[in-house]
C-alpha cells in the first residue's frame, strides 16, 4: 500500500517534473521473477526507474539510511520503505554482499523484479566502469531468473555534485531485451561463469547507454580520485607555505 502512495506521490512528480522518456518498455516481463541490472549514474536512478514501470521493483540500499535516529531519520526509512528499498549492512564487504544476495533471492522468490547496480557504486565520471561478479550473476544462477539489461541515461546531469537545485531536463530509460543464463544453472561458485555473465551485461548496458567502458572498478577509480585530490590539495598548501615563507622573507629583509 505505501508503495502504492509513494509511486502516485514521487513517481508522478518526477514524470511530471521531468518527462523521462523511455525505450524498450515491452522487455519487462508481465509477470513473475526478474531482474533488473542498470549502470549507476546518480541518486535518482533508484526513483526514476520505478516511476516508469507498472510492476513494483525493489532495490537495495544502505542501512544508514534506515536506523538514523531522530524525526528526520524515521521519514527518512519511512520514505526509502516506501519506494521499494531494502536495508543491507555494509558494515564488512562480505557480509554486504552475502546480504544483498539473500535480498535479492528473496525478492525474485516471491515473483518480484529485484533492481542492482552491477557497478556497486555510483560512477565517478559517467563512464560505465567493470561490473563486480559477485551479486547479480549469483542471483541470476540461484533464481534462474532472466535479466533485463537497463541504461540510464543523462540522469547524472539533473544535479550534479555541489548543485543545489536540480535541473529540469529530460533524463532517458533504455530498456533491452532479457538475457537468459539457464546454461550456466547451479554454476553459482564458479568465479570464471560469474565473471562470463557480468561480463555479457555489461556489454549490453553500454550498447544501451551509449557509455564509454572503463576496464576497473569504480570503487578503484573513486579511490584514485580521492587520492589525487588530496596530493594536489597537500601540493597547494606547499606551495602556500612557501610563498609565505618567501613573502616573510622579503618583509624581514626591508625592515633591517
Amino acid at each position: 500500500m505505501l508503495y502504492g502512495a509513494m509511486k502516485v506521490t514521487v513517481g508522478g512528480s518526477l514524470k511530471l517534473a521531468f518527462r523521462p522518456w523511455v525505450e524498450g518498455l515491452e522487455h519487462i516481463p508481465a509477470d513473475g521473477p526478474a531482474i533488473l541490472a542498470s549502470n549507476h549514474l546518480s541518486f535518482s536512478d533508484s526513483f526514476f526507474l520505478p516511476a516508469v514501470l507498472d510492476r513494483k521493483v525493489t532495490f537495495i540500499a544502505k542501512a544508514e539510511y534506515f536506523n538514523t535516529p531522530g524525526v528526520k531519520g524515521r521519514l527518512t526509512a519511512a520514505f526509502f520503505k516506501g519506494v521499494g528499498q531494502l536495508p543491507v549492512d555494509r558494515s564488512g564487504a562480505r557480509g554486504a554482499g552475502e546480504a544483498a544476495i539473500k535480498s535479492g533471492i528473496e525478492v525474485l522468490e516471491r515473483g518480484e523484479l529485484f533492481g542492482i547496480y552491477p557497478e556497486g557504486t555510483r560512477s565517478p565520471d559517467g563512464r560505465l566502469y567493470r561490473g563486480k561478479p559477485g551479486g547479480l550473476a549469483r542471483v541470476a544462477l540461484a533464481t534462474g531468473a532472466p535479466v533485463v539489461p537497463v541504461a540510464m541515461i543523462d540522469t547524472e546531469k539533473i544535479q550534479p555534485p555541489g548543485q543545489v537545485m536540480p535541473k529540469l531536463m529530460r533524463p532517458g530509460i533504455r530498456i533491452g531485451k532479457p538475457l537468459d543464463f539457464s546454461r550456466y544453472q547451479g554454476m553459482e561458485h564458479d568465479r570464471f561463469v560469474l565473471r562470463a555473465v557480468t561480463d555479457e551485461v555489461m556489454y549490453e548496458i553500454m550498447k544501451l547507454s551509449g557509455q564509454e567502458y572503463v576496464d576497473m572498478y569504480a570503487t578503484a577509480m573513486k579511490r584514485q580520485l580521492a587520492e589525487a585530490a588530496k596530493a594536489e590539495k597537500a601540493a597547494k598548501a606547499e606551495k602556500a607555505a612557501k610563498n609565505d615563507k618567501a613573502a616573510k622573507a622579503g618583509t624581514d629583509r626591508a625592515g633591517t
